[in-house]
């Protein structure tokens, strides 16, 4: 494969993802973070799984069925993503309050296994100026959740 070939593909593979984010719903794209904070310790223990079914049927009105199905979606994405910017480019474009609320939920993923650790900090902290949410508003995202955990 020349030089040329590989640009070629590179290129070409990075306008499939981008085409692919532009027609992905904003509850899989959200999904696909919490798969990713919930991977950031290495485990994705079964309590995380349960909590992101939870939060997608709150949070994006969906019946178990749905926020199964777009948890498999979510994985299969994560599993072949390269960033996760083609997620946060769709969460992005929800309003304030509901990317406020992916914070939240993001934490409550993190905070599901009863373990938090430097790797899910660095991961959020990564998140937060991508989904223009600022460091306060992170912070308070996190009280927030921890506050529904008691």
């Amino acid at each position: 494969m020349t030089m040329f070939d590989a640009l070629q593909r590179l290129f070409t593979a990075s306008e499939d993802r981008e085409s692919a984010a532009r027609g992905m719903k904003p509850a899989t794209a959200a999904a696909a973070l919490m798969v990713e904070a919930a991977l950031a310790d290495g485990v994705f223990a079964r309590e995380e799984s349960e909590q992101i079914v939870r939060l997608l049927r709150r949070g994006f009105d969906l019946d178990e069925d749905a926020a199964r199905a777009t948890l498999q979606t979510a994985e299969g994405l994560v599993s072949r993503a390269v960033d996760h910017h083609q997620f946060t480019r769709v969460v992005k474009d929800l309003p304030k309050e509901e990317r406020l609320q992916v914070m939240e939920d993001l934490w409550a993923v993190v905070l599901s296994d009863e373990e938090r650790t430097h790797e899910e900090d660095s991961l959020l902290r990564r998140l937060g100026p991508l989904l223009a949410i600022t460091d306060r508003e992170r912070a308070e995202a996190r009280q927030r959740a921890e506050a529904r955990r008691h």
